[in-house]
């Protein structure tokens, strides 16, 4: 039997994002404090996580906006996925998504939206968690992603990246 190899689920709000248009939910933007937002916490990210296998994006303009630029800030950038799933998606689509994941990737970002984050959090860490725009959730994962159920995670740290860490 090989042992089980941690893995690592990142959790990305997306950053602030406009209300001032009259577009679609989806097609919203970001706002100017969203656009300084998300570098922060791409480079929060470039110095905690060592590399991102796969980053999973929700199709709103926002969150894709948030991970373009959070993976700019990295040394090497992902694989982007964008997955129609994660857009105002509940708890039980996020897990889906997050079970599906090929055991190969050790270390995944999820690039979505609330209260389907917060929600996945606490489901599979036993904690709850309170995630603005453009916090970040890491998650160890022991075990194959298909395994990953009802508190069988571990929180590791949580927040909104900002110059001194996340806060």
């Amino acid at each position: 039997m090989t042992p089980r190899s941690e893995r690592t689920l990142i959790v990305l709000r997306h950053a602030k994002s406009d209300w001032s248009g009259g577009e679609a939910d989806i097609d919203r933007t970001l706002n100017p404090r969203g656009q300084r937002q998300a570098p922060e916490a791409g480079s929060w990210l470039a110095e905690h996580v060592p590399a991102i296998d796969l980053a999973v994006v929700s199709p709103a303009t926002r969150a894709r906006a948030t991970w373009a630029l959070a993976s700019a800030e990295l040394n090497e950038s992902p694989e982007a996925r964008i997955d129609d799933r994660a857009y105002a998606a509940s708890v039980n689509d996020l897990l889906q998504i997050v079970r599906e994941l090929p055991d190969e990737l050790q270390n995944v970002i999820l690039v979505a939206h609330n209260p389907g984050l917060e929600d996945l959090v606490s489901v599979l860490t036993g904690e709850s968690v309170t995630l603005p725009t453009s916090a970040l959730a890491v998650l160890g994962v022991p075990g194959t992603w298909a395994e990953l159920d009802a508190s069988t995670a571990v929180l590791v740290t949580s927040g909104r990246a900002t110059r001194a860490g996340l806060t």
